[in-house]
């Protein structure tokens, strides 16, 4: 593993066993992240794009069980690691952000108190050291009057002030890598764009890698480097950004890009992706998104598409991927 690359995933299965049978949520994804980079992780709702975030900081719970990979960080595979080793990573090396900040701080503490709470654990800092952490971070994340707001609680803010001070929560100890979970989905879109940028700059400050785990194609056209996209537990394309945003290889990404609105285009109506996601307790044979296909092929409906690789380290989980030159 190169000293650059923070992050490695070497076919990572997640599953959850019910009673009416096993979901593979995630099912034999692999990918790399390097040293302040920002993936995008993309797909719709049930492809396995949270499970994976979670994964990686192993908060599965039951019934959903790891039965498969590796995750390597900083060389160290986790899925072999202590608990006791585990909660030093977590929070201090790693860090996440929440999709709800209301249900992600406890109503009953402070803002401040909740601050400081991550600091406690992590860093020997003095109470005034801790104090002054604070206030820095409150006004790293751009929340005005800092110090009054230590003392203030969760519902004393607006739902973007909530959500930067988990960011600045997720930020106290300065991690290597912060797992961001669909972290605008309850913001409103002026917001949205205030809580991106945000993250970008602090991503580009602080040298810290970033996941963004979303169902956006336009945030992530915005913000990340390179773009993994999900579907049915399966990785079906990767590349660097602007090359799959200006070259989708992958009838899915292409899908997706096409039921973005485009205000440069005069169009009546979008073009949404036909049919819906297949049941995942009942998935059918060979590629999954076979039936919503416009290119599929006889071989499609039979055997599973290997991850193709095609120029500047694209791949494609398709038997007939349009690659282009960018």
């Amino acid at each position: 593993m190169s000293t650059d690359v923070l992050l490695e995933i070497k076919n990572l299965q997640t599953h959850f066993f019910t009673l009416k049978g096993v979901v593979k949520a995630v099912d034999g994804v692999s990918f790399e992240l390097r040293r302040g980079e920002v993936l995008g992780i993309v797909g719709e709702s049930g492809g396995g794009k949270s499970v994976t975030g979670f994964s990686i900081l192993r908060l599965i719970e039951e019934p959903g069980k790891i039965v498969g990979g590796e995750i390597l960080f900083k060389g160290t595979d986790l899925l072999k690691a202590s608990e006791q080793h585990l909660q030093s990573i977590r929070g201090k090396e790693i860090s996440m952000v929440f999709q709800d900040p209301m249900t992600s701080l406890n109503p009953v503490f402070t803002v401040g108190y909740q601050l400081e709470e991550s600091l406690i654990i992590h860093q020997n800092l003095t109470k005034e050291a801790r104090k002054q952490k604070c206030i820095q971070l409150l006004s790293m994340v751009g929340i005005p009057n800092p110090e009054k707001r230590l003392l203030d609680y969760p519902h004393q803010f607006s739902g973007g002030m909530r959500q930067r001070v988990i960011i600045a929560i997720a930020l106290a100890s300065q991690p290597d890598l912060i797992i961001a979970d669909e972290p605008t989905t309850a913001l409103d879109v002026t917001i949205q764009a205030q809580i991106l940028k945000l993250m970008k700059k602090l991503s580009e400050e602080t040298r810290c890698a970033l996941i963004l785990i979303t169902h956006d194609l336009a945030v992530v056209s915005e913000l990340a480097d390179r773009v993994m996209v999900m579907y049915c537990g399966k990785l079906v394309e990767t590349g660097d950004t602007k090359d799959i945003i200006h070259n989708p290889a992958h009838p899915y990404t292409e899908g997706l890009l096409r039921s973005i609105p485009d205000i440069e285009q005069e169009k009546s109506r979008l073009e949404p992706i036909p049919g819906i996601v297949p049941n995942m307790f009942e998935l059918p044979q060979g590629c999954k998104f076979a039936d919503r296909c416009s290119r599929c092929q006889t071989i499609c409906t039979q055997e599973e598409p290997p991850l193709f690789e095609g120029p500047k380290g694209r791949k494609a989980l398709c038997f007939f991927p349009l690659w282009k030159d960018s």
